[in-house]
C-alpha cells in the first residue's frame, strides 16, 4: 500500500479543534487529535478497539504491510524527551506515575531527586541525615492508645551484627541455626549466660557455628545424672555475607565512604565485594 505523503500547517483529526481561539495563531505545525493516539503497537492496541490512555506509545513496531515502501521502525526506546516534563495527575489511577521494568532497574535517576513529602526535600540530603541520627520507629502506644506514641531506636555498633537469644533448660547445648555456619564468622561468635532461679556456674567449654557447649561439673546431678541448667542465653555473631563496616575513613560526608557499593543511587551494588572485604571487625579467637 502506498501512502501519500501530505504537508499542512494545521492537522484536525476529529471534530472538535481545542486549540481554536479567534483568532487562530496556532503555530505552525498544529495537529489536533481528539481520539486516543496510537505511536508503534502498544499492547492494548492488538485488541480491538482498546486503548489504554488517550496517547498509546510502544518501541514495538506496527505490522508493515507486504505493500509498504518505507522501512520498519527500530527503537529501543518507546519515548525519547529532549527538554523538561511536567505531569499534574487527575486521580484516576492510584499513581500518578507508575514505573516498572527495564533489563536491569526501573527507574534510573541521573543526580539528586527533590521531594516535598520528606525533610530534607533533597533525597541526597535526606541520605546523609539519616546516617547521622538515630533509627528510631515511632508507633501509636500499644497500651496507652490515642494521644500517646512510643518511640525505639536502633542499637548501634562497628559492626553488621547478627544475635540468637532463648532459654536453655536441662540441656548444656545451645544448638545455633543451621544457617549459622554459612552467615557468620565463626571467630567473632561472642556468648552471654544469665542463670534463672539460682546460682549456676556457667562456663563455656567450646563454640562454633553450630552449637555452644556449657561445661557441665556442678550443673549435673551426680546420682541421676539430671543435667541442672536452667539460664537465659544470646549469642552474638558478625555476618560474613556482606563486608564488614569500615568504621573510619576520611572524608565529608556519608557519600565519602570507600566502598561504592553502599552509596545511595550505586547501581547493581556487591556487598559482598572482593575489592573492599576484610577481617570481622570483632574477632573473639
Amino acid at each position: 500500500m502506498h501512502i501519500v505523503k501530505t504537508q499542512t500547517d494545521k492537522l484536525i483529526v476529529g471534530t472538535n479543534d481545542v486549540s481554536y481561539f479567534q483568532p487562530d495563531i496556532s503555530p505552525t505545525g498544529t495537529a489536533v487529535l481528539n481520539g486516543p493516539v496510537y505511536i508503534g503497537e502498544p499492547t492494548m492496541s492488538l485488541l480491538a478497539g482498546g486503548y489504554e490512555g488517550v496517547l498509546n506509545v510502544a518501541s514495538r513496531p506496527a505490522v508493515q504491510n507486504s505493500l509498504d515502501t518505507q522501512p520498519s521502525i527500530e527503537a529501543d526506546l518507546a519515548i525519547q524527551c529532549d527538554g523538561n516534563v511536567n505531569i499534574r495527575g487527575d486521580k484516576k489511577t492510584s499513581f500518578g506515575l507508575e514505573v516498572s521494568g527495564g533489563s536491569s532497574d526501573p527507574l534510573h535517576v541521573k543526580g539528586d531527586i527533590i521531594c516535598d513529602a520528606i525533610s530534607p526535600r533533597s533525597v541526597a540530603a535526606r541520605f546523609g541525615v539519616a546516617d547521622s541520627r538515630p533509627k528510631p520507629f515511632d508507633i501509636k502506644h500499644p497500651t496507652k492508645g490515642d494521644g500517646h506514641r512510643l518511640r525505639y531506636a536502633c542499637i548501634e555498633g562497628p559492626e553488621v551484627g547478627v544475635y540468637y537469644r532463648g532459654r536453655l533448660k536441662g540441656k548444656n547445648i545451645i544448638e545455633l541455626p543451621n544457617y549459622w555456619k554459612d552467615l557468620v564468622h565463626e571467630d567473632s561468635i561472642t556468648v552471654q549466660l544469665q542463670p534463672i532461679g539460682k546460682n549456676q556456674n556457667l562456663v563455656i567449654e567450646s563454640f562454633n557455628s553450630a552449637y555452644v557447649v556449657i561445661e557441665l561439673g556442678s550443673n549435673q546431678d551426680f546420682l541421676t545424672g539430671e543435667i541442672l541448667i536452667d539460664c537465659f542465653y544470646h549469642v552474638y555473631a558478625e555476618r560474613k555475607d556482606v563486608n564488614p563496616l569500615i568504621t573510619e575513613y576520611e572524608g565529608n560526608d556519608c557519600f565519602d565512604y570507600p566502598d561504592p557499593n553502599y552509596k545511595p543511587g550505586a547501581i547493581n551494588p556487591r556487598y559482598d565485594d572482593p575489592k573492599f572485604s576484610g577481617p570481622p571487625n570483632t574477632i573473639t579467637s
